[in-house]
């Protein structure tokens, strides 16, 4: 019902919406093609209810944590391809960052699986729903909490981490994506509010790994935990533009 990810890209058009999971089809817009990488949500699944319950449990203390308790922060994967280092910018997408690491430190993302991985583009994470056997449902999960848009400067080049979402601006909720090349065609219309500091050989490896159908790794990375630490001071400082 919400679809995620709606970038445009090279090549082909690549549809994965609830009656179009299992296809692809290509279009030429004017004398250019693009490509669309779309998930879905579909909130009323067993798995999702389950996950929405988990998030409700959220601490007021943690929703009323002042925002200098979320800079200079890094989060650490542990996963089962390697580790994976992020850096924040909480001066341009407070909320994002904030979002993140309140579900990092909840162990929200603990279990959940890499879903979708495409060479020369991105690895997607942060679907609850991954920690199930229902493959069909991957890509269609989140927290239950939506986020308004915090568009920036922030280019999509390798490294960069962004939020999906749908066509609906102030979608965003807890799937996110690894840049593993430079998209112009993402800027400004999807929130970027991190960077990887190490791990990008990690993230190489995932996105390069044997895959099926809509972009699905045979054998998926796992996000085994993540720890949030203070960031070094070469990992400090406001975000690139």
């Amino acid at each position: 019902m919400k679809n995620m990810i709606f970038a445009a890209l090279a090549l082909a058009v690549i549809a994965c919406g609830e009656k179009q999971a299992q296809t692809q089809t290509t279009t030429t817009e004017s004398s250019t093609t693009a490509t669309t990488v779309t998930e879905t949500t579909a909130t009323t699944a067993a798995a999702t209810e389950s996950t929405n319950t988990a998030a409700a449990t959220t601490s007021a203390d943690q929703e009323e944590k002042p925002m200098s308790d979320y800079k200079d922060k890094v989060a650490v994967l542990h996963t089962t391809a390697g580790e994976i280092d992020i850096r924040f910018f909480p001066d341009v997408a407070p909320n994002h960052v904030k979002n993140f690491l309140d579900l990092a430190r909840q162990g929200f993302y603990n279990g959940t699986k890499f879903h979708r991985v495409i060479p020369g583009f991105m690895i997607q994470g942060g679907d609850p729903n991954t920690k199930t056997a229902d493959v069909s449902s991957w890509g269609r999960g989140g927290s239950g909490k939506y986020l308004k848009a915090e568009f920036n400067s922030v280019k999509h080049k390798r490294g960069i981490v962004s939020m999906a979402r749908s066509s609906d601006p102030d979608s965003a909720s807890s799937q996110f994506f690894i840049m593993v090349a430079d998209y112009p065609s993402l800027d400004g219309q999807y929130t970027a509010f991190g960077q990887v500091t190490k791990g990008m050989d990690v993230a190489d490896k995932i996105v390069n790994a044997p895959r099926g159908e809509n972009d699905r790794p045979n054998k998926p990375t796992t996000i085994e935990s993540i720890t949030i630490r203070d960031a070094t001071a070469d990992e400090k400082g406001p975000a690139p533009k």
